[in-house]
């Protein structure tokens, strides 16, 4: 059996020497601008205003869920597979990129003081959500888990959508975290273009181990016709894997349930089985 481990040793080099750039140029800028995170600032735009509850102290909390073309849309779904999704074991698995914003104190309508997130998701999937009432609940739904989760919330499901405001107090700007250097190479025009060709592979995911705290998220995935890996562009998120083969052959991206480490995924392609396997450590929250 061979193993083709081409698919990352490839630019092993380079990346060696770019991270020592990298580590290099961060340093200086970390002298010059401060100690602040990389990331891409992004100015939200008005959406629509959700209100609800802190369960803990009976407090009205409101959600600006916002848009933006900076943040990328979650993969396209139907509502009939929305609805078999939400009807499914897990669904969570569909999973929708969003920057949730630190909370912060405004004076709603009757002069109370009340506390707002700020949620940006995708321009375009949120026009998909004004115009279906599903896809709007799911959203709204997943905002509150993603502000629970995040922020130890506990927020009520009874809310209420605003009809005369789109957003409560003021919209902050955002710093969201930009992409990480591709683990390959990036794509062309022409292969962007190209893409609606491409099929989409049979895949599994599987976590290691089955039980307790995960510690590894391996995709297993069939690229058969695929005779070497220098035909495969991929690249890798905190929770999003993209996987092109060329020429035009398949076309896979999808969101992962879990953030993951792409310094320190690994990829190899089995030319025998024509399977890609990546093995990707799980950060631990």
């Amino acid at each position: 059996m061979e193993t083709d481990t081409s698919l990352l040793s490839v630019e092993l080099e380079e990346k060696k020497q770019e991270e020592l750039y990298q580590q290099l140029l961060l340093q200086t800028v970390r002298k010059i601008q401060g100690d602040t995170p990389s990331g891409k600032v992004i100015r939200p735009q008005p959406g629509m205003c959700v209100k609800t509850l802190s369960l803990s102290d009976q407090k009205k909390v409101f959600l600006n869920i916002c848009q933006s073309e900076t943040v990328p849309p979650p993969p396209h779904m139907s509502q009939e597979a929305l609805v078999n999704l939400l009807e499914s074991e897990d669904p969570t698995s569909y999973r929708v990129p969003m920057s949730l914003g630190e909370p912060h104190t405004e004076v709603d309508n009757s002069s109370q003081g009340c506390t707002v997130y700020d949620v940006v998701i995708n321009n375009e999937f949120f026009q998909k959500c004004q115009k279906d009432t599903l896809f709007q609940q799911f959203l709204i739904a997943v905002s509150l888990e993603g502000l629970g989760n995040k922020y130890s919330l506990e927020l009520s499901r009874d809310i209420k959508i605003l009809k005369n405001r789109k957003f409560m107090g003021s919209l902050a700007e955002q710093n969201i975290r930009t992409k990480n250097k591709p683990v390959i190479q990036e794509i062309d025009s022409k292969e962007s273009r190209s893409l609606n060709s491409a099929k989409r592979p049979e895949f599994c995911l599987l976590i290691e181990p089955p039980t307790g705290n995960a510690e590894y998220l391996i995709a297993e995935i069939q690229l058969p016709g695929v005779m070497s890996a220098r035909s495969l562009v991929l690249d890798l998120g905190e929770d999003r894997l993209l996987l092109i083969a060329r020429p035009s052959l398949f076309h896979l991206d999808i969101f992962f349930p879990l953030l993951i480490d792409q310094e320190n995924s690994v990829a190899e392609y089995n030319t025998n089985t024509q399977m890609l396997t990546v093995t990707m450590p799980v950060v631990s929250s």
